[in-house]
């Protein structure tokens, strides 16, 4: 049952437990400049989570090099650990991954990925948290 409990905490909690880039993205919906981020070039083993709850989201088996400079998974560690949301800003309709535990914007899926999938999860490196193995 605790499992489907949201993480809610105030605005200016949240900004006390993020840095301000971590904040601008994954409680602002910002988006870091390519190529800026970190985690971009991590090739160590491990799990991508969640920075502001750490919801386990990504396995460092599923990233791959997507060019694009965010950091980019075929598949989330467990479906039910992301929430996508229709988003139109900007003048085209995308699809906006957040956390399934505390709403936090992760970044956007598209359909270009490499197989198994054909899935590219295409996250902000300020919205996760990454823990080698």
């Amino acid at each position: 049952m605790s499992e489907n409990v949201k993480i809610v905490k105030s605005d200016a909690d949240w900004r006390k437990i993020l840095s301000p880039e971590q904040y601008a993205v994954a409680r602002g919906h910002g988006t870091e400049p390519a190529f800026t981020g970190p985690y971009l070039n991590e090739k160590n083993i491990g799990v991508y989570s969640c920075v502001c709850c750490g919801t386990p989201l990504f396995g460092s088996e599923t990233k791959f090099e997507s060019g694009t400079g965010w950091p980019s998974f075929f598949a989330p560690i467990n479906e039910n650990n992301v929430d996508e949301h229709k988003d139109t800003k900007f003048g085209m309709v995308r699809t906006e991954i957040c956390c399934s535990k505390c709403d936090a914007h992760l970044g956007h899926v598209f359909e270009d990925g490499p197989a198994p999938t054909g899935l590219r999860y295409c996250m902000n490196g300020h919205a996760l948290k990454f823990n080698e193995d």
